[in-house]
């Protein structure tokens, strides 16, 4: 390998260092002060300057969109990992969790997006697939495993879920959530 070759190779960690510690601070920066959040003081506090924040992110489109991606595809990640680490009804327990967790993130972008982007639905629809897949295969083993009922369709976990997000919005929406988790959890055991 030349030097070339290695500092290239230091260059790109270091890039991808700078792009995901920006989306962290952005995903937090963006829970405390909303969407609009100042991107040069993001920058500022993530330690790097407002160039290294926009050769990532052109606009905030941008940035918003990669943290709506970037929280799909920890989900995506997190099944694998749960399935291999936790029991099938605890691994779809956590990832339910999970799933909560990214629901508050779309829930702080999506306004914006809404505005900005020419479609944010291309948005959305993308990575839908990605976590349906991922629930999918979580409802299954725990089919399989007879802790969850076969009759059950994985999208239910997500309606539930949803819905209960959308029809309190109100601040305490993820903690009532998160309750409702365990009960869809026991009530779609099997039935004796």
């Amino acid at each position: 390998m030349t030097r070339s070759e290695s500092t290239d190779r230091k260059r790109r960690a270091d890039a991808l260092r700078n792009r995901e510690r920006i989306l962290d601070l952005v995903k937090r920066e963006f829970t405390r002060a909303g969407a609009n959040a100042s991107l040069e003081e993001i920058a500022k506090k993530a330690g790097v300057g407002p160039g290294t924040l926009y050769r990532h992110f052109q606009t905030r489109e941008d940035l918003l969109i990669a943290v709506y991606r970037s929280e799909m595809e920890t989900l995506a990640v997190a099944e694998r990992n749960l399935a291999t680490t936790k029991s099938p009804p605890e691994a779809l327990r956590a990832w339910l969790l999970l799933w909560i967790d990214a629901l508050e993130t779309k829930h702080i972008i999506a306004p914006v997006l809404n505005t900005l982007a020419g479609d944010p639905k291309k948005v959305f629809e993308t990575s839908y697939a990605q976590v349906y897949e991922a629930l999918r295969a979580l409802v299954k083993r725990a089919v399989e495993s007879g802790d969850i009922r076969e009759d059950l369709d994985p999208i239910d976990f997500l309606r539930a879920i949803v819905g209960i997000a959308n029809v309190s919005a109100g601040p305490d929406w993820p903690k009532s959530a998160r309750r409702l988790v365990d009960i869809l959890i026991a009530g779609a055991r099997p039935l004796k």
